[in-house]
């Protein structure tokens, strides 16, 4: 998970660089436009700093939209700070299965055994996300296929989050799960031409907090998110 840390300098530092670059004058159609955008993303979820026997399993995927408001911050409006709202729906297919008994201020954290046959065992997290960038690109009031790179943070607030255990005998379903950090963070990238980019992002802090134990080894977990991301003016 470090490559993608890696990415996000790399970038960053391309971003800087490309402020420097000779971009010729265009003439002036309206001097007061944004990239004003809605977004749609899709992204393939990995995790990491993952307790002892913890293994994904199947497609972890997610799905993420939102608006985000453009403010240029030069003459030539090609550089900007970007501040978003947007709704993310994220599912992990893994063998760690959380139980929570009613009352309850604690949860339990057990591995799935691999001899149960027929089971499907996934979290599901519905996080509402604030997007806050840097934003370069190569755009004019009338010219809609450009060049960008965006560097940033993103902000995440977990509204629900859903553990699911089927098998040929049970069915458990934990909700109030008291473990969850519910407040999300970590640097976040797109780059691409048009309406096609790349995105990604990588969560700073776990998913569970330090009261989450896999019998006396923290749960922990940090999610990263891959995928594309397409954006309409």
């Amino acid at each position: 998970m470090k490559y993608l840390l890696y990415i996000f300098i790399g970038l960053s530092t391309i971003a800087t660089l490309a402020q420097d670059i000779d971009v010729p004058d265009t003439p002036v159609v309206d001097s007061l436009y944004r990239e004003d955008q809605v977004y749609v993303g899709i992204t393939f979820n990995l995790l990491g700093d993952k307790p002892s026997g913890f293994e994904q399993n199947g497609l972890s995927a997610g799905i993420q939209a939102g608006v985000i408001r453009d403010f240029p911050i030069n003459k030539r409006r090609n550089k900007a700070i970007g501040i978003g709202i947007g709704m993310a729906l994220d599912t992990y297919n893994q063998n760690l299965l959380i139980a929570t008994q009613s009352g309850s201020e604690t949860s339990t954290f057990d591995i799935v055994d691999e001899s149960v046959e027929n089971v499907t065992n996934r979290f599901t997290s519905y996080t509402l996300e604030m997007p806050l960038e840097y934003r370069w690109r190569t755009s004019t009031a009338t010219k809609y296929s450009f060049w960008r790179i965006h560097v940033g943070m993103k902000l995440g607030y977990v509204l629900r989050f859903k553990s699911t255990y089927q098998d040929d005998v049970s069915d458990i379903i934990s909700t109030d799960i008291p473990e969850i950090n519910k407040f999300q963070y970590g640097p976040s990238f797109s780059f691409g031409y048009g309406a096609f980019n790349f995105q990604g992002y990588y969560g700073l802090n776990t998913l569970f907090n330090d009261d989450a134990l896999l019998n006396t080894e923290d749960v922990g977990i940090q999610v990263m998110r891959l995928g594309l991301v397409f954006y309409f003016l």
